[in-house]
């Protein structure tokens, strides 16, 4: 007794485990997350070291080779990424996927440890974490208060707001835009200090020695036992000024003979400013696993208890990527409510009955809601992946049951009755049921079980899809036999069934039997013309999105100051607000930049971003016309470098060239972007080559200072105190109520800015001081203002926004280029970026098609118990990728990997019309007696009207992703196009073509049967 008879007698089951599995949908709905896209779980971490005022030359040198040196011997190591700027070393450490994160982050820790002792002294303890916060920020607000000044306000951010928002589930990091810090500055004066022959040093040293709190000793008082204290800082700043500090020469000196004290705020580092006004922002990042929407609500409420508790806070939505994933979500399941819809009204159209049109609707939502709950067991999310594979499903979900409400419709026209109909009906079709179905399954398991980054993308894309194939051949099995039996009726299903266009098509049938090689020539001539006009279509990796945002990067040149570059960010400001589509503008000069992995690189002073927050989609061109108009606007702001976009897929290039020869890797960067220059629609050329930064060199005499018997580390010691304080370790503190603030000694700020100033600081020679310039040489010099490592070599990162040119297309001409062809043995170029990922997810779609085009053919294989056959079956799949591509050339699309994914699924697909025909003629021929011709045009005649049916309810599911309905539907248009495309030529070739293949095929295998004596 087969599943569908046993639920026909036993319908009490299959109705109460339906039940029960959509009750477990409905909860694993509820309990999915909602993100943009999948978490990429890459074993990386981040190692981070710090010696302030280290030129990054220096540090290359004296810490980051030692420290790559002894990562390089960690097991699973697949890359280092190292990034030097002033002061800063930050090494990316990349574990292959087998690798768990919690061993590679206590290996990286050792292995830092064992160089621990070789690196300097001065360099601070290392920082060393795993990557566990993915992507750009979530979210990033604006602050503004009605009573509290901008030092206040940006305490209450790093306080109170910080420390709330960080207690909400989810949120991975927060960090400040804009805002100052306090701090108690001492501006010593050089010439007081000279005549009482003391250095900043010597002040800063024993401001510390003073100012401070230390416990230890025990009492017994009174018979009671206590702690003992000493207290020697002062409450407030202004008592500094009194204070008596010892010095060097054995007397004491108050702070305001030396210093004037001030009550301030630290060196400004950062600049925030919303369409021109100053301000302070904050930007959210979510931690790994969690719901994008979920913590935008928590965060809004959080901020809202904010507001009540201080009604002169306002908190201002600036950007962020949760609207997006919010309207991607709210898109993706109306263009799924859509797809069902118009499929079911194509079956009612074609079956004009409301019951049977029921039962066939019934596999939809029985289908995915146990989807959902298996993608809640999994770990998945609702994301831009699986709800493609949803989308794309809808069609294929009743194609099971329109076959078998067909054949059960076509039984009852031969007079049985609704049961028996139902019974027969359905253990006739199983075999071509069930070999469709897994045809499915080993299309789409190869998807979900790629390697590489690639795996980790779409292993949720692909188990979703296997997942809700599985469960519409359960529903085929169990439940639409059952609904049938008891909901069918007879007089629903007249005996003349066939219309106009069926005697049409069997006459054009019988054509190609009897033309069998003019139609096989047709065939050939149609599948060759496609693959030549496949070199037409562009290459490409993902299409650019529509997120209602986008990000100008500015970076001024080495040496430029923060005042510089607000001044450029708001020249730039100037001319993008007026632009059609943008609505506000945020400016943040001196954060933090992402780079990657969610990998941040602490910000630098020249560098800033301006966010533009664009207008509603149905009020304003599209996202890549604004763009286009942005970079036209910035070629009239002089002073910077300017780049356009958020940093997702699809937008740039980036190519690395490494050298161990510093002076051949700066040519041959700057003789590629030169290059680059020429080559199509490619803008926003800029490499990381040419970088120097001024300097005050200072060169020690080495035979004055050895008899003065002043060494360089007292004399770098020196400066850098004197112009920009002591280590924030070793500085002095004064202590409130609810933090701590640093006391910095240093000279005044126009003392810096005078060459002559610096070179009469003093240095302690023994029990004297002398002049720096008595004991060293100052000069204005130049160095590399930052240094990038890839492996244990330099090298230089070339960038290129695409501007609407596809990245195969850009990456097949900078191959060509005379840069490349003539670059020097020493020199390796490096894709990186979307270009690594993309030759990845090229190889990787390659072999899962043909992994899948194997499994086709052995399930068809085992399930037919035949080698032949299935080589018909599988001819169809050439006829439907000349289809798609041809559709792809006509819209203008890119062979990218929505398409890719959109010819995985036709392969599927297009094998499942051919099933109901080979498997009926077969049938025909074996239990009927039919001849060969005969069983063909039998099996045309049975079988055209659910192939149709079900190819059209695809289409109909297509259609409106195809279309572009709704919200940015950029990723999903070009794989609806695909099999849209692949759908119509296979479905109008393959019913003419199968045939006359099925006549080739069969023949062979008679006459090796004859040949060889074999059993037919």
């Amino acid at each position: 007794m087969s599943f569908a008879s046993w639920s026909i007698r036993n319908p009490i089951p299959s109705i109460l485990l339906f039940i029960l599995l959509t009750l477990a949908g409905l909860r694993g709905l509820q309990q999915l997350s909602i993100q943009s896209l999948p978490d990429l779980d890459l074993p990386s971490v981040i190692v981070k070291l710090s010696q302030p005022g280290a030129a990054p030359a220096q540090l290359e040198t004296e810490v980051a080779r030692k420290v790559e040196d002894s990562i390089a011997t960690l097991s699973g190591l697949k890359h280092i990424r190292t990034s030097i700027t002033d002061g800063s070393v930050q090494i990316n450490v990349e574990f292959i996927l087998e690798k768990k994160l919690s061993d590679a982050l206590i290996e990286t820790k050792d292995a830092v440890d064992r160089v621990r002792s070789d690196l300097p002294s001065s360099v601070l303890q290392p920082s060393i974490s795993a990557v566990t916060v993915g992507g750009a920020p979530i979210l990033t607000y604006a602050i503004a208060s009605a009573k509290l000044d901008e030092e206040a306000l940006s305490w209450l951010v790093d306080d109170t707001v910080g420390k709330i928002l960080l207690g909400v589930a989810g949120v991975g990091r927060f960090e400040r835009l804009g805002g100052v810090q306090r701090e108690i500055q001492l501006e010593v004066d050089p010439v007081r200090l000279a005549s009482l022959g003391v250095t900043a040093t010597d002040v800063s040293r024993a401001l510390k020695q003073v100012q401070q709190e230390s416990s230890g000793g025990r009492g017994n008082l009174g018979l009671a036992e206590q702690s003992v204290r000493t207290l020697a800082t002062v409450r407030q700043a202004s008592e500094l000024a009194a204070l008596p500090v010892a010095i060097a020469n054995g007397h004491e000196v108050r702070l305001d003979q030396i210093a004037t004290v001030r009550d301030t705020v630290a060196e400004r580092t950062q600049l925030a400013a919303l369409d021109g006004k100053p301000l302070i922002g904050f930007n959210i990042y979510r931690a790994k696993g969690f719901d994008e929407t979920r913590i935008a609500k928590e965060v809004e409420q959080a901020l809202a208890r904010l507001r009540e508790a201080d009604p002169s806070l306002s908190f201002t939505l600036i950007s962020g990527s949760v609207a997006y994933s919010q309207e991607q979500y709210e898109g993706s399941m109306m263009m799924l409510y859509e797809g069902a819809l118009l499929a079911v009204l194509v079956v009612w159209w074609f079956l004009r009955d409301w019951r049977a049109t029921l039962v066939s609707a019934s596999a939809l939502p029985l289908s995915i809601l146990p989807t959902f709950a298996v993608m809640h067991w999994l770990g998945f999310s609702m994301n831009m992946l699986t709800m493609l594979a949803l989308a794309i499903v809808v069609g294929i979900l009743v194609d099971d049951a329109i076959v078998e409400i067909e054949n059960i419709a076509r039984h009852v026209r031969m007079g049985k009755s609704i049961r028996q109909a139902a019974a027969e009906a359905v253990d006739e079709i199983a075999l071509a049921v069930i070999a469709t179905t897994l045809t499915l399954v080993v299309v789409f398991m190869p998807t979900a079980l790629m390697s590489g980054v690639s795996g980790l993308f779409f292993r949720q894309f692909g188990w979703t899809a296997v997942v809700a194939v599985l469960a519409s051949l359960l529903v085929a099995r169990l439940l639409t036999p059952m609904l049938a039996a008891y909901l069918l009726t007879e007089g629903h299903h007249p005996a003349a069934v066939d219309g106009r266009l069926m005697p049409r098509y069997l006459k054009a049938v019988q054509w190609t039997l009897s033309h069998r090689k003019t139609t096989m020539l047709l065939s050939a001539l149609f599948f060759i013309g496609a693959c030549v006009l496949l070199p037409l279509i562009p290459g490409g990796f993902v299409p650019p999105a529509d997120r209602g945002y986008t990000t100008v990067q500015l970076e001024l040149p080495p040496g430029s100051s923060i005042n510089d570059a607000g001044r450029v960010a708001e020249a730039a400001r100037a001319v993008l607000q007026p632009l059609a589509g943008v609505e506000h503008v945020f400016t943040a000069v001196g954060s933090s930049q992402l780079v990657g992995g969610g990998v941040t690189r602490p910000g630098e002073q020249r560098k800033g971003a301006l966010t533009m927050t664009l207008s509603a989609r149905e009020q304003r061109p599209h996202q890549t016309q604004i763009e286009q108009a942005v970079r036209a606007a910035l070629r009239d702001v002089p002073g910077a470098r300017f780049s356009i976009g958020i940093g997702g897929p699809g937008e740039k290039m980036s190519l690395i060239l490494s050298s161990d020869n510093a002076a051949a890797l700066k040519a041959s960067a700057q003789a590629l972007e030169r290059d680059l220059r020429t080559v199509g629609t490619l803008s926003s050329i800029s490499s990381t080559a040419s970088l120097e930064r001024p300097e005050i060199a200072i060169r020690p005499d080495w035979q004055r200072a050895a008899e003065l018997g002043v060494t360089a580390e007292l004399i770098g010691e020196t400066v850098r105190i004197a112009t920009s304080g002591d280590f924030d370790a070793q500085l002095a503190k004064l202590n409130l109520d609810n933090r701590q603030l640093a006391i910095r000694v240093r000279i005044a700020d126009a003392a810096r800015q005078d060459l002559q100033v610096l070179a009469n600081l003093r240095v302690r020679a023994g029990d004297r001081l002398v002049p720096l310039s008595s004991v060293a040489e100052l000069s204005l010099a130049s160095g590399s203002a930052q240094v990038d490592r890839y492996d244990r070599r330099r090298y230089v990162t070339v960038n290129a926004e695409l501007g609407g040119m596809s990245l195969g297309e850009a990456l097949a001409a900078a191959k060509t280029l005379p840069a490349v062809v003539n670059m020097p043995s020493g020199v390796k170029l490096i894709r990186t970026g979307d270009a690594e990922i993309m030759a990845e997810l090229v190889g990787s779609f390659s072999m899962a098609m043909l992994t899948g085009l194997l499994c086709v053919f052995c399930v068809l294989v085992l399930l037919f118990k035949d080698f032949f056959q299935p080589l018909t079956i599988l001819s169809a799949i050439p006829l439907s990728m000349g289809g798609a591509f041809i559709a792809l050339l006509l819209t203008g699309g890119e062979l990218n990997i929505p398409s890719m994914i959109g010819l995985i699924m036709l392969m599927g697909i297009v094998t499942k019309n051919s099933i109901l025909l080979v498997e009926y003629a077969l049938l025909a021929m074996r239990e009927h007696g039919l001849s060969r011709h005969d069983a063909l045009l039998d099996a045309c005649h049975k079988r055209a009207r659910p192939i149709v049916m079900t190819t059209v309810a695809m289409i109909a599911g297509m259609l409106p992703i195809a279309l572009g309905w709704g919200a940015d539907a950029s990723f999903r248009q070009p794989m609806a196009v695909a099999v849209i495309g692949g759908l119509i030529s296979s479905t109008l070739l393959s019913l003419l073509v199968v045939p006359v293949v099925f006549t080739y095929v069969d023949g062979a295998r008679q006459s090796l049967v004859r040949r060889f004596g074999l059993k037919g």
